[in-house]
């Protein structure tokens, strides 16, 4: 379930004496902005609320990434190296995906990372090398659903990996069944168009897509809250990214839906492949 700003702000201001400062110490030791530390009892708290949300009693699709907060915790538990270690020694390492990382102030210069969100609500600051999500933030930037931070060439090698059926650089990193499985829409389940982990064009053609109309049935990708589109289709042997800096200084930008900026430069993409 998404949980906006506002409320957010909300929970913190009623515990902010308890659960924030302004200098590091044992009990303020997750850094969610410069100058700023949670206590790590929020990590906790988050995961024992989304264990305690009931079921929708209606069998309906819904929109969330609570589960992905689990899934990192699962993978923390069986590999013992957490979910930043762990994808960065079996994924980004041996890809050559050197500018991708969790917590990137660990790694490069604050100069090389571009700022998100002016966030005068909770961080009080414009957020730069800390990811802009906050649930993402409390968790020690760490999280299933957010928190990973690349680039264009990056993300080429990532999802060029998986257009190439789970190798790249003459490297297995998945089997080519999983990649079906994760990539393939749900027949028959109404008013879902996503796989698992994945987006999908939008079938209907009276509602929104998050791509081109041109966009075979086969392609998957991701748009990004932040302003990212990540795009495969394996019909025309394309990948489309296209990064932007939706956020920065106001979340409340949405020219980029709006206006369709992401799309129509994939459609001219696919004009030009296809000839058009």
């Amino acid at each position: 379930l998404k949980i906006s700003s506002s409320e957010y702000a909300n929970r913190y201001i009623e515990y902010k004496n308890q659960h924030l400062s302004h200098t590091y110490s044992g009990l303020f030791t997750l850094q969610v902005a410069d100058d700023l530390y949670i206590n790590e009892s929020w990590k906790d708290s988050i995961l024992r609320k989304i264990a305690d949300t009931p079921l929708n009693r209606r069998k309906e699709y819904l929109y969330s990434d609570m589960g992905f907060y689990l899934f990192a915790m699962m993978i923390d538990t069986l590999t013992g190296k957490g979910l930043d270690k762990y994808a960065d020694s079996v994924f980004y390492r041996r890809l050559g995906a050197a500018s991708t990382c969790f917590n990137p102030l660990d790694v490069w210069p604050k100069a090389d990372i571009v700022p998100t969100e002016d966030d005068q609500i909770f961080r009080k600051q414009l957020i730069r090398g800390y990811v802009h999500d906050q649930g993402a933030a409390m968790m020690g930037g760490v999280s299933g659903h957010a928190g990973l931070f690349s680039n264009a060439n990056d993300m080429a090698k990532l999802f060029q990996m998986l257009l190439n059926k789970g190798e790249y650089g003459g490297q297995r990193y998945l089997e080519e069944e999983s990649i079906r499985l994760f990539t393939t829409g749900f027949q028959g389940v109404r008013d879902n168009r996503r796989a698992l982990g994945f987006d999908k064009p939008e079938p209907d053609t009276a509602k929104g897509s998050p791509s081109c109309a041109d966009a075979s049935a086969e392609s998957y990708g991701h748009s990004g809250f932040t302003g990212t589109l990540v795009w495969n289709d394996p019909v025309y042997d394309l990948v489309f990214i296209f990064l932007s800096n939706r956020v920065c200084p106001d979340a409340a930008n949405n020219k980029l839906v709006e206006m369709n900026v992401r799309t129509r430069v994939q459609q001219m993409v696919y004009n030009a492949v296809m000839d058009k």
